[in-house]
């Protein structure tokens, strides 16, 4: 830390935040939290049994991403299809939102990474020219520019590289959530345009 000076810290800074920002979205985006197995067929029992309650949609909407999406096909399953069609993607769009959640924070450590890496390799360079004058050079001072170049390139790749591949994976993970969600919202919606009406009384 001492050989890099005080630029390193800003990248020190930014390693943490962005291993924090890593390891809640991988406690986060579990599968077994989006998309719990066995759900929807969960869901059209309930329907079945005409125990699609506002309680029990309440409770399913908590549940995870993919109870959300589903509890909100079924509350708005006696509506016109045009406002069921626009509930659901508005539920979509949240879901989205909350899943997406801290991945623009972890490309933005990815970007600002190298910066903050150059940054510091300019601050090794203004000491290398520091260490000459009329009467020679430094080789103290010399070496210290040249080590805290050195160091801050490397720790600001070194960040970035990891925040980039995880970034891209998360992103990536997103999508096949969504999709899975879209496809199993649709097909709640399909079966339960093909249940019976209920008797009234």
């Amino acid at each position: 830390m001492h050989d890099a000076g005080w630029p390193i810290w800003l990248l020190l800074f930014t390693s943490v935040f962005g291993l924090a920002l890593i390891i809640e979205r991988f406690l986060s985006l579990r599968k077994k939290l989006i998309l719990p197995p066995d759900l929807l067929s969960q869901v059209m029992d309930m329907v079945r049994q005409g125990k699609d309650t506002p309680e029990a949609l309440r409770l399913l909407a908590a549940d995870s991403a993919l109870g959300r999406i589903l509890a909100e096909v079924v509350a708005v399953n006696a509506e016109p299809q045009h406002l069921r069609q626009t509930a659901i993607e508005d539920a979509g769009a949240d879901v989205s939102h909350r899943l997406n959640r801290y991945l623009p924070a972890l490309g933005t450590v990815a970007v600002v990474s190298p910066l903050l890496g150059l940054f510091g390799t300019v601050v090794g360079m203004i000491e290398i020219f520091g260490a000459y004058s009329p009467s020679g050079a430094d080789p103290s001072q010399l070496a210290r520019g040249i080590s805290i170049a050195l160091y801050n390139t490397g720790f600001g790749i070194l960040i970035a590289i990891p925040a980039l591949i995880f970034h891209r994976y998360f992103r990536s993970r997103v999508e096949h959530f969504l999709h899975q969600m879209e496809r199993q919202a649709s097909a709640l919606n399909r079966m339960l345009g093909k249940e019976p009406p209920r008797r009234q009384g």
